[in-house]
């Protein structure tokens, strides 16, 4: 993917990265995905609208990118790491990965 490697972090590194300071959580999966449930806190851009609101996220904080399985969200990794974005990280195992790991899903 654009020769870079991706950056991932885990339910539970996730978990530690927020003890420890603000992240930004992007959830990319598509609109009825994403109203079955997601990570408290995650902001809704799907996948498809990325290239036209990537300017408006915010690039200072780690920004942890989230999808069913982390297979969307490492593409939407690479594509912002391909617009400059540095503190950009997959989380391994998407949503499914989350909840496997017993962590609390938010009604949407």
């Amino acid at each position: 993917m654009f020769g870079m490697s991706i950056q991932e972090v885990d339910a539970f590194g996730l978990e530690q990265m927020r003890e420890q300071s603000e992240v930004v959580l992007i959830d990319v999966r598509t609109d009825v995905e994403f109203a079955q449930g997601s990570i408290r806190g995650a902001k809704h851009m799907p996948l498809h609208m990325l290239p036209l609101v990537a300017d408006q996220i915010e690039n200072e904080r780690p920004v942890i990118l989230i999808c069913r399985s982390g297979a969307r969200s490492a593409q939407a990794c690479a594509f912002l790491a391909s617009k400059g974005f540095t503190n950009v990280y997959n989380l391994r195992g998407g949503v499914m990965g989350w909840a496997q790991a017993g962590m609390a899903l938010a009604a949407a």
